[in-house]
């Protein structure tokens, strides 16, 4: 077995964890959809109050169709929620809300991580999408310099991944300490939320290290190839 080839086992598990974080997130959602939170407050209606408590007065929060479809747009500066999230009072809906305004607050406070990601992305956008045509037809027509290319512009994906990890560790962190402070959740609904939190958390770290294995491989069928 070449190293190469060894390197499929460490992906294969990683792309188990990915379909499982998957599935774990959507069942997380689901049981702590069915709790209610004691304050009653709606998805939206904590994210209204947590955007005001920081004054972000003018950020308007839009439901959208679709399951854990929620997100904050930096463009139109909207954060956008599910409907379930939108219209429930249950531990995941404001979880996921509060979630979303973290980097709503990101923004406002120029929070670095997210700048750089910011900065990133109109060339991780071109390279993500090039990356793996250079990538096929460097293998295919066995032309090692192509490879090279197509794995520098990878990098650059994989390099936006993991920069994510902390934007999202750092809104849900920012989302718990207010969601408590605000009196959104109590203390003992915190681990219902974390719950949630984490669970959302895993699929990106799933996503980044299956990436990095992905990004490992080809440089080593880079490298075996030029010697």
């Amino acid at each position: 077995m070449t190293l190469s080839t060894f390197m499929y086992i460490p992906i294969l598990l990683a792309f188990i964890l990915t379909i499982w974080a998957q599935f774990r997130v959507k069942g997380t959602f689901n049981k702590w959809s069915e709790v209610q939170t004691q304050s009653g407050l709606t998805g939206y209606e904590a994210a209204r109050r947590m955007l005001d408590a920081n004054g972000l007065h003018d950020v308007p929060i839009e439901p959208v169709r679709g399951a854990l479809t929620d997100h904050y747009d930096p463009i139109a500066r909207v954060v956008r929620l599910s409907e379930p999230v939108y219209y429930e009072n249950s531990i995941s809906a404001v979880s996921v809300a509060c979630h979303e305004v973290g980097h709503a607050i990101q923004h406002q406070q120029s929070y670095s991580m997210l700048v750089l990601r910011h900065r990133m992305f109109p060339f991780v956008n071109f390279a993500s999408g090039i990356a793996p045509f250079l990538l096929l037809a460097g293998f295919l027509f066995d032309f090692m310099n192509l490879v090279g290319l197509g794995i520098i512009f990878f990098s650059a994906a994989v390099a936006f991944q993991v920069v994510t990890l902390p934007v999202e560790f750092n809104a849900s962190n920012r989302a718990r300490d207010i969601m408590i402070s605000e009196g959104f959740i109590t203390n003992d609904e915190e681990r219902g939320v974390a719950k949630v939190l984490n669970a959302a958390a895993l699929t990106y770290v799933a996503a980044a290290l299956l990436s990095l294995l992905e990004l490992l491989r080809y440089i080593l069928i880079f490298v075996n190839n030029r010697d």
